[in-house]
């Protein structure tokens, strides 16, 4: 992330700098995001589902995700995709990315019917991108960092600035609470795809075909998120301790079997990797 403005510039200067850079659009976005996920919120709370407000606060926070992941691979990519590359080498560069992905998804999202718990993943990872720009950028911009009183100009510590303790504040919240929140993110897309499932078994319009596509993000996510693995063995430790309770009829025990060896020929099969000889990095969504 981009520093804040120099200290020693107006606060007018600090905040035309900081508005006029595209990390500050990214910012408002997530911001965005935020506010619509809270308005759509009442909206849900009330029954109000497909209210006028609900419809377009829903469709807002997508386009305000796909805005935002939009900027984030802009960035990335306008420098690393070189003119005369290889077609299907820079295709399989961008989509194994998973801001790439989650910009993808946002745009199903957006298009498909509504599904409000498709918002609840975005909705954790802009928490955090907003409170990370807002300690990092925002309170400096209007809070420059004071040297410390007790330095001199050729003392060590006359480069080490005071935060403010709201910035303290928030830097600590986002440590403590960043993986337990990723873990709920992780398991909230997985509960997302139950969800999807259980759409397609009505055969509500569109259904499967939504499925499908949730289906090829969550096992991209899988062999790159860390997260995605571990709520995955959590979930299946969990129906293992189930099933190997006495009382559990063999037959469903046999089932549950069943289902784990055909998910590892699934999860062997569609590994992409094998069949390209190569490894993807992993990148944070953004």
């Amino acid at each position: 992330m981009a520093p804040p403005p120099p200290a020693d510039a107006s606060l007018g200067e600090r905040l035309a700098k900081v508005a006029t850079t595209l990390q500050f659009a990214w910012f408002c976005g997530h911001f965005t995001l935020l506010l619509s996920v809270i308005r759509y919120s009442l909206s849900y709370l009330t029954f109000n589902y497909y209210s006028r407000w609900a419809q377009v606060t829903y469709r807002l926070a997508f386009i305000s995700a796909v805005a935002t992941y939009g900027i984030v691979v802009f960035k990335a990519y306008r420098a690393r995709v070189k003119p005369g590359a290889k077609i299907g080498s820079t295709v399989y560069l961008l989509l194994s990315d998973e801001n790439v992905q989650y910009l993808l998804i946002s745009l199903v999202w957006l298009f498909a019917r509504q599904v409000p718990l498709a918002l609840l993943p975005f909705t954790v990872y802009s928490v955090f991108h907003v409170a990370t720009y807002t300690r990092t950028v925002i309170i400096p911009t209007f809070q420059p960092p004071k040297a410390a009183p007790s330095s001199t100009p050729t003392s060590p510590s006359a480069s080490k600035a005071s935060q403010s303790p709201l910035a303290n504040s928030i830097g600590r919240f986002v440590k403590e609470y960043y993986d337990g929140s990723m873990m709920l993110v992780a398991l909230l897309e997985i509960l997302l795809w139950f969800r999807l499932f259980l759409s397609a078994l009505t055969f509500s319009k569109g259904s499967w075909i939504l499925l499908s596509i949730y289906a090829v993000f969550l096992r991209a996510r899988y062999s790159q998120s860390q997260f995605v693995q571990g709520a995955f063995l959590q979930m299946g430790a969990r129906i293992d301790q189930q099933v190997q309770n006495p009382n559990v009829p063999p037959a469903l025990r046999q089932a549950w079997e069943t289902v784990k060896g055909l998910l590892r020929q699934t999860v062997e099969a569609t590994n992409v990797h094998k069949y390209m000889g190569g490894q993807t990095p992993q990148k944070k969504p953004q």
